[in-house]
């Protein structure tokens, strides 16, 4: 017999919220789940399988809309093998591109963080927007 999860139990292995779970059930994203005799949703590991996945592809920037297709192909078995090669190769190419634009993006804060520290250093950012170097005077310096 296979381990069955309750919803609780599931948003804590997937760090997901019991309401983002009903939601991508209601949205048919979670295939053959099963409920109980009460109506409660019992998770197996193919359920939790599917969370994984579209929680991936939700980070990957994927619409409820184009997983739900990705899903609904897995359910068709073999003969969408292609269509999702395709989709996670376009997937890839994605994910790659926002890789890039966040890399320019650290670049940006990695050199606003350089110049903030060094106004800072400064008490002023008049010696930053110059590029040139200020030390402050020390005491002795000063007398």
């Amino acid at each position: 017999m296979s381990a069955s999860y309750t919803i609780s139990e599931v948003a804590a292995i997937t760090h997901l919220s019991v309401p983002t779970i009903r939601y991508y059930d209601k949205e048919g994203l979670i295939p053959d789940l099963k409920k109980d005799q009460a109506g409660m949703r019992c998770f197996n590991e193919r359920n939790l399988g599917a969370l994984e996945m579209v929680n991936c592809l939700k980070t990957a920037g994927m619409s409820i809309k184009d997983i739900r297709t990705f899903m609904q192909w897995n359910l068709e078995g073999d003969a969408t093998l292609t269509k999702r090669l395709d989709f996670f190769n376009q997937l890839h190419d994605t994910v790659e591109n926002q890789m890039k634009q966040l890399e320019q993006t650290l670049n940006t804060i990695e050199y606003k963080q350089h110049y903030y520290r060094q106004a800072v250093a400064d008490g002023t950012e008049k010696y930053v927007k110059t590029g040139t170097t200020h030390v402050k005077a020390t005491v002795s310096e000063q007398e």
